[in-house]
């Protein structure tokens, strides 16, 4: 029998001398070896549910990462944790549990693997909070860790062409406009999500998966195949492979994810037009690492950074064109091309981001993944915005929008809630020009920072898209498209300038300028906050939306609901 030295790992707390020998009869109640007891123990976390496609998957990808684990003679034990789908909890109240859930991800897989002493993390996850949560207890618990991606959903095919839940979302808007029939929509919405996986094209849950594979969390390539290919399996038994590995070199969270790779990641967002959602959670996942690394650095990265990867929503194509096209390696090669990469960062190969992309021989195909020398844009397809209507700033995405059409200045039209809106919408009581303000939905106000799809894919569908801007305090889903500016900060129940703004008050949005102010004084904006009634009661007065009211930060920092590695007084690894 193999003896290892489990002398610093932490499963020897459940599993070594006499005093473990109940801990131990539970194992073998369970039909575990006594040579798999002495072995390090390795937690298989999913985020497996029964809500959506997205997750639908997981669970049995799982079963290819503890092969791996087992064949490179570890005890991998799975267990699940909880997802919030954003595409059934869009358009509702049920979209203020999506942010939190994020942090319960990270909670609870923190709260398991502390609990049963586990010595190493393999995570799988599939829908947009749960990719950023999984990562977040990583580097939390600073254990060797290796991420997974469920893998994207197929495109559907309606009339010759691709489609996606974002044309779904869209032809609500053009069915309330009355250009699109009862019966295309039910044609259209039978057809558009054809197999498990995450939403196709670089929303939320693509963007991070691509954040996965450049900041050092996830093998090359991992993130690419859709969910439906059983080619995942190999990268599954290679990611329990990997993460022994990385046992015995000791290379652990941490070490991967340090401020370059969170530079790394940043590109990748920026060059792929991806989801101002990773502008939230790359400062949370810093956070946990305890990196000084908020909206502003992840926007400076943006603003100079060319985008050149042509995907939905602002482009064309989806993950799996993407994928056929080489996959994050060949895009994280191109900016390597341009001095945009860090490439001493380690990865849960073991080997540096260099050495891998020294491996990768497929070029940019100039269709799906533009040269970088020849970007579709100079700058990012997300930018920062900031000025006496964001003095924490805010964000926007611009991939698809011409230049010339990235500066927009009208009268607010102020809205309380996402509802508000979208019945105005709905009804069409609004006008071209405008700037529909959308407040009281930040992380504390809403309470839950909610998406404004619904909302922002109706003016879409109505043909408004580019004759109206909307800015928000809450957030905007990675399929969001038209100028509409997500995190303005300091939100409005944190009292921030959004907060005070009346109907006509003409607002400047200029994301060539990185600009968002609107045409009041200092002085102006002092007494209207002087005579501000406070933060907009909600409904939610107990219960885990008011916890996480009372905890969470600003947006800027992440929308974090802890003091993160700063404060902490040990890692779990070395208890």
């Amino acid at each position: 029998m193999t003896t290892y030295d489990k002398s610093h790992l932490p499963s020897r707390h459940t599993t070594e001398g006499p005093a473990r020998a109940p801990h131990r009869s539970y194992y073998y109640a369970m039909g575990i070896s006594e040579e798999e007891i002495k072995q390090p123990w390795v937690g298989v976390a999913t985020c497996w549910n029964e809500a959506a496609p997205c997750n639908i998957a997981l669970n049995r990808q799982a079963q290819s990462v503890k092969m791996g684990v087992k064949s490179a003679k570890g005890t991998p034990r799975e267990f699940t944790t909880i997802t919030v789908t954003d595409g059934i909890a869009m358009g509702h109240e049920g979209m203020r549990s999506s942010l939190a859930s994020r942090e319960a991800i990270a909670d609870t897989v923190e709260l398991t693997m502390r609990g049963h002493c586990y010595d190493a993390l393999v995570g799988l996850a599939g829908c947009d909070k749960s990719l950023p949560g999984m990562m977040m207890a990583m580097v939390r618990l600073n254990t060797p860790s290796v991420f997974i991606y469920g893998g994207s959903i197929l495109p559907g095919r309606l009339d010759g062409k691709d489609v996606t839940v974002q044309d779904v979302f869209e032809a609500v808007g053009q069915h309330q406009a009355g250009n699109y029939s009862d019966e295309q929509l039910a044609i259209l919405e039978r057809v558009a999500c054809p197999s498990a996986g995450a939403c196709g094209g670089q929303f939320t849950a693509n963007t991070m998966a691509c954040v996965s594979e450049a900041i050092g969390l996830a093998l090359p390539n991992s993130s690419g195949a859709p969910a439906p290919y059983e080619s995942r399996d190999a990268y599954g038994e290679a990611s329990g492979v990997a993460v022994m590995n990385l046992i015995e070199k000791n290379i652990r969270a941490r070490d991967i994810v340090t401020r370059k790779s969170m530079e790394n990641a940043a590109r990748i967002v920026a060059c792929t037009g991806g989801s101002t959602n990773a502008g939230l959670h790359l400062p949370a996942i810093a956070h946990e690492a305890g990196i000084d690394f908020d909206l502003d650095d992840v926007c400076d990265i943006f603003r100079d950074t060319p985008y050149f990867v042509d995907l939905k929503p602002g482009g064309q194509y989806v993950a799996k064109d993407l994928y056929e096209a080489g996959g994050v390696p060949v895009v994280l090669n191109e900016l390597r091309k341009a001095g945009l990469i860090h490439e001493d960062c380690i990865t849960v190969t073991g080997n540096s981001m260099g050495e891998e992309l020294d491996r990768i021989t497929r070029k940019a195909d100039g269709r799906v993944i533009f040269p970088v020398e020849n970007p579709i844009t100079p700058t990012g397809g997300v930018v920062g915005l900031k000025g006496n209507l964001a003095p924490d700033g805010a964000i926007v995405k611009v991939a698809g929008i011409p230049t010339q059409h990235q500066r927009f200045v009208g009268p607010a039209r102020v809205f309380e809630s996402e509802e508000e809106a979208f019945e105005a919408v709905k009804a069409r009581t609004y006008e071209e020009g405008e700037v529909l303000v959308i407040r009281n939905e930040g992380p504390a106000g809403g309470p839950g920072m909610r998406e404004m799809l619904a909302t922002t894919a109706a003016l879409s569908g109505q043909g408004m898209g580019k004759k109206v801007a909307l800015i928000t305090d809450g957030r905007f889903s990675g399929a969001t498209r038209g100028f509409c500016v997500g995190h303005v900060g300091p939100e409005s129940a944190h009292g921030g300038p959004i907060g005070m703004l009346k109907n006509g008050d003409v607002v400047t949005i200029d994301a060539v300028k990185g600009e968002l102010s609107v045409d009041l004084t200092d002085d102006e904006l002092a007494e209207r906050k002087a005579a501000w009634a406070g933060p907009k009661e909600t409904i939610y007065a107990s219960g885990a939306l008011w916890k996480y009211a009372q905890l969470v930060g600003s947006a800027k920092l992440g929308a974090c609901t802890h003091p993160g590695a700063k404060e902490e007084k040990h890692v779990y690894m070395d208890l």
